[in-house]
């Protein structure tokens, strides 16, 4: 297996990167958040995973050991492939995909293209436990976070604000201050809706 390739970047697109290496050059696909980390210099050193089908040798590039981790942890998920995955990694950090995940957030995973709530639901009972003893991620703190949101989310409500909107209102103030209380997330959302 290839686990990782060092060499001068040729070609670099927001999909893909070609590195050439001892006079070869690699094509490799990558995500939107291996791009944004990708520096300009010549010099560029990519940990990989070689996907190897019936018709083709594929090679997948990213910025950090844990991003490899998490697309690892998600095309063992049935129904999700490798592009599914990258396409996951390109709407979210691997940070945020791992807590939505940890926290059992269906709407988070659901909002990524091509994923559906059964998919999501999936990839969340699947993995939730993985990712909570791999990261050792304490299950009390993510129940804590979960347990401001929804009592933010039914304040809204009570207010006369539409739940998806507020959601979407407050899963981006938690992202920005994963340690806010029900009050500040409150208050923050009321700015924002």
């Amino acid at each position: 297996m290839i686990t990782h390739i060092q060499g001068k970047l040729v070609e670099k697109t927001p999909t893909d990167v070609v590195i050439e290496c001892n006079g070869v050059g690699y094509a490799i696909n990558i995500s939107l958040h291996t791009y944004s980390q990708i520096p300009d210099n010549e010099n560029l050193k990519l940990y990989t995973h070689l996907q190897v089908k019936e018709d083709s040798h594929t090679l997948y590039g990213f910025s950090s050991l844990a991003e490899r981790g998490i697309f690892r942890l998600l095309i063992s998920v049935n129904g999700i492939g490798a592009n599914i995955a990258r396409t996951m990694l390109s709407s979210l950090t691997p940070i945020q995909i791992k807590e939505g995940i940890a926290k059992e957030d269906v709407v988070l995973i659901q909002s990524i293209k091509g994923i559906g709530t059964k998919t999501a639901q999936r990839v969340i009972i699947d993995l939730k436990d993985k990712i909570l003893k791999i990261y050792d991620m304490d299950e009390v703190s993510v129940s804590k976070d979960n347990t401001n949101k929804n009592e933010a989310l039914s304040a809204l409500e009570v207010l006369g604000f539409v739940k998806k909107q507020a959601e979407r209102v407050v899963d981006k103030i938690l992202i920005s201050q994963p340690d806010a209380n029900v009050e500040t997330i409150i208050k923050q959302a009321l700015k924002n809706l």
